[in-house]
């Protein structure tokens, strides 16, 4: 993945710096607190938000406090650590994902909250609608939309031209998937491909979705993006080379853990772009009236170590087009 971010210069940062805490009472410095699920040495992403700031004005230590607080995988830390940054008075708090968000909404029911990587923030309860979120949450989602299923099959027949029957690896409670599978059926209709969907619900019920898969003879696989699938991306890549599957993902975790191929949101710019809901906010907007945005930055990574244990060979113009090749 390119994660290379204009830096700005210190002097530029400075020139900002007035107007971006103009709203706030002179001599006030605000402080914002981040909530993260992971762990310091897991969030290097973390740094699109930071330098969002930073090319809006904001200098840490200088015109504006940040206080981090990291549930390192512990996610029922989260609600602990919501309460501690609502303690220490904090203007606002930035939890990107759908689990931190909740426990800082419940920690601060007021308190304004930017969301970055929220797949469902609609059905999870954080908004009331994309248009109008209604309360004290807004921001981004990680969603693609339910057409971003014909670009996976897209994707995957490019890469494995030989593909006649996809498998749809899909998680029947989480609510996007269904309007996912409907748009992605039209889009296989078009393809000439047959499409069969295959659902699982918890994580004991992996196994049993690839003996399925297996039983309907597939010979490609599309896994929806979802936080269970994602926990499960080691096993679920495995299952998938043992089964001699070329597969898509739409989450790029599952290749970096072995999966051949996934087409998704770009994770530094979702970060990135919220650093822009903070400024307004911090400037006197409230969330209920900043709409919440779709990703409009997509990255395509390739696996060629699993490729070769497939026995694939990736078309040279796939390559070129993809952000990252791992080899």
């Amino acid at each position: 993945m390119d994660r290379r971010a204009f830096i700005g210069t210190l002097a530029s940062g400075l020139l900002a710096a007035p107007d971006a805490t103009r709203a706030q009472p002179a001599g006030k410095v605000p402080r914002i607190g981040v909530l993260l699920g992971a762990s310091p040495e897991s969030s290097h992403p973390i740094e699109g938000f930071r330098q969002g700031l930073r090319d809006l004005g904001y200098v840490d230590g200088q015109n504006i406090a940040i206080e981090y607080r990291w549930a390192e995988g512990r996610l029922d830390r989260a609600p602990e650590l919501a309460a501690e940054l609502i303690r220490l008075k904090v203007d606002l708090i930035f939890a990107p994902g759908t689990a931190v968000a909740q426990a800082a909404k419940e920690a601060g029911p007021t308190i304004p909250i930017v969301i970055a990587t929220a797949g469902n923030p609609v059905g999870d309860g954080l908004i009331a609608s994309f248009a109008r979120p209604g309360g004290n949450v807004t921001g981004l989602t990680m969603s693609p939309g339910p057409e971003i299923g014909g670009k996976y099959l897209e994707l995957l027949k490019e890469a494995a031209p030989g593909v006649r029957r996809v498998a749809v690896l899909w998680n029947p409670l989480t609510a996007a998937h269904t309007v996912m599978l409907k748009e992605t059926g039209a889009a296989a209709r078009t393809l000439r491909l047959e499409l069969h969907p295959v659902p699982a619900r918890r994580p004991g019920e992996i196994d049993g979705a690839f003996a399925a898969i297996s039983r309907v003879r597939a010979n490609g696989l599309i896994v929806l993006p979802d936080p269970m699938f994602e926990a499960l991306r080691g096993r679920i890549a495995d299952l998938a080379t043992k089964g001699r599957l070329p597969a898509m993902y739409g989450l790029e975790d599952h290749t970096e853990a072995g999966g051949l191929m996934s087409y998704a949101p770009s994770l530094p710019d979702l970060l990135r772009r919220a650093a822009g809901y903070v400024d307004s906010i911090l400037k006197g907007a409230k969330p209920a009236d900043l709409p919440v945005e779709l990703p409009t930055k997509f990255e395509l990574v390739i696996n060629l170590k699993t490729a070769k244990a497939l026995g694939l060979t990736v078309p040279r113009s796939l390559l070129l087009r993809a952000d990252q090749v791992i080899e």
